[in-house]
């Protein structure tokens, strides 16, 4: 995924204000309140997300105070939230760090031995790293639990059913209708689409006359839910594709580029070497409505045409309705190929596919208020990042819940006690994998594909029902997980779940 520098502290009096500041934050947990019962659940040790987090610049949000937060509390007064997956804890050094939000204030840490303190209030969960027979059990009532995942949905399609996503009362995802959507998180900015056009299309097509292959393809991750290699293989009986990388491998790169890394980054040899190309095939792992990564933003940005296979919605964000070829408005990879070919030898339709460089042929307003008024950046230093961006609106949120509890409590005739927040299907919600060409009923019963992504899938459904199970009959050992399914099965197969 795309390479990012990681932001280190500030140096010198800066960085010794920094530690100071967190030390004293933290020792305001005296040893009484950190003296908890723990979960006996083997320690997961740092987790090392494969995303776009790997290299996130992570800037401190705690000497920011939103321009509504009057909040004056102590650190012993403020409602904990926790990281549970500790190796995506966006603060630095420590711990366990104070945030000044836009309305109020909270205590974020890492560490688990506050999972089952009273002042707990809501415990973060990074969707990749969730798992139903690792879950922090027993659910306590008044602690929520808020999902960050903006990665693929390969990655935990437990995710995808209605039980799984309805254990979390906030969420950010990919979808626009998550509570904290994500959806442009591969798009830097406007900017980044309206860079100039990197390799003209003249030169684009004298390397066509001295052999170059007008379609590309690259990828080394390919047994996937989408099954994309099995779509590009069909296509490429019916036009030329330089296909680099594991994936129908039929082009060997170049040495400096065999190190297939540099395909996540945005290294300038790399990013040469792939916009030659007039089209790039630009399929997803997963299929997901506002599911779109840089596999669609980086040939635009680069002024080449993306071949498109994702987000089934894609067109909602496009920068016009004429930027993109969407492999799903052909009938099929023959028609698709001789649609590319048209393009490939008339100049004039090809280049008004890059119109959109000319900031006035954008008109899709949806992306243009989603670039305008995300509260989060990508590399930008005036905004907070999507990580930081998350835990706030959550700290908000807790504050919020407690603030209309204490008042329901103390005059339940004039105040209304405060619903519970879910989360529902639309926060992500993606549908059976599906082969990438063809009917899954004309697969061979042996087809590798076949046997991991559709079982994969309806066994994470087990085990979404199995850890809701677990969470209604308020057991503390993750480990009955098993049990719970094979109840609900046997209940299923006598009709009565």
């Amino acid at each position: 995924m795309a390479g990012r520098r990681r932001l280190l502290p500030c140096v010198g009096l800066g960085l010794l204000a920094v530690l100071c500041w967190v030390w004293v934050s933290f020792a305001s947990l005296s040893g009484d309140q950190l003296h908890l019962e723990v979960l006996d659940v083997a320690d997961l040790g740092a987790f090392q997300p494969q995303s776009a987090l790997s290299d996130m610049e992570f800037a401190s949000v705690a000497s920011y105070r939103g321009p509504g937060n009057s909040d004056r509390r102590s650190n012993r007064e403020l409602p904990i939230l926790l990281w549970w997956s500790g190796g995506l804890f966006p603060h630095f050094p420590g711990d366990t760090e104070r945030i000044d939000c836009a309305t109020s204030s909270c205590l974020v840490t890492s560490n688990r031995k506050v999972q089952r303190y009273k002042r707990t209030a809501s415990i973060i969960f990074y969707g990749t790293d969730f798992r139903a027979y690792e879950a922090p059990l027993p659910r306590l009532r008044h602690q929520t639990w808020a999902l960050f995942h903006e990665e693929s949905p390969m990655n935990n399609y437990i995710l995808s059913h209605g039980p799984g996503i309805r254990l979390f009362n906030y969420t950010a995802t990919f979808r626009r209708e998550s509570d904290y959507p994500l959806t442009l998180q591969w798009l830097p900015s406007l900017e980044y689409l309206l860079e100039p056009v990197a390799v003209s299309l003249e030169e684009k097509n004298r390397l066509r006359r001295e052999g170059l292959a007008p379609v590309l393809y690259m990828q080394s991750h390919c047994d996937v839910p989408s099954d994309r290699d099995r779509y590009v293989h069909e296509l490429m009986k019916y036009i030329e594709v330089d296909s680099y990388g594991k994936c129908l491998n039929n082009r060997p790169l170049p040495e400096h580029l065999e190190d297939t890394a540099t395909a996540t980054g945005e290294e300038p040899g790399f990013m040469n070497f792939v916009a030659r190309y007039k089209f790039h095939l630009a399929l997803e792992n997963g299929i997901c409505p506002d599911y779109i990564t840089e596999k669609l933003w980086r040939p635009l940005h680069q002024g080449c045409v993306p071949v498109y296979r994702g987000s089934p919605v894609v067109a909602d964000w496009m920068p016009n309705d004429h930027s993109v070829v969407i492999i799903d408005g052909f009938p099929s990879p023959k028609a698709l190929a001789d649609f590319l070919k048209r393009l490939d030898e008339n100049d004039d339709e090809y280049v008004r596919y890059l119109e959109f460089k000319n900031p006035k042929r954008i008109t899709n307003t949806r992306l243009l208020e989603g670039l305008e008024t995300r509260e989060w950046g990508v590399n930008d230093m005036s905004k907070p990042n999507y990580l930081n961006g998350f835990e706030c609106y959550v700290c908000d949120q807790v504050n919020a819940r407690l603030a209309a509890e204490r008042a329901y409590r103390k005059d339940p005739k004039r105040n209304q006690p405060l619903q519970p927040k879910l989360a529902s299907n639309s926060h992500m919600g993606c549908p059976l994998p599906s082969p990438g060409y063809g009917d899954v009923k004309d697969l061979p019963a042996d087809d590798g594909w076949l046997q991991i992504w559709p079982q994969d899938y309806w066994q994470s459904l087990d085990q979404a029902e199995g850890l809701e199970s677990l969470i209604r009959h308020n057991e503390s050992d993750p480990s009955l997980l098993w049990k719970h399914i094979q109840s609900i099965a046997v209940s299923r197969a006598r009709g009565k779940h």
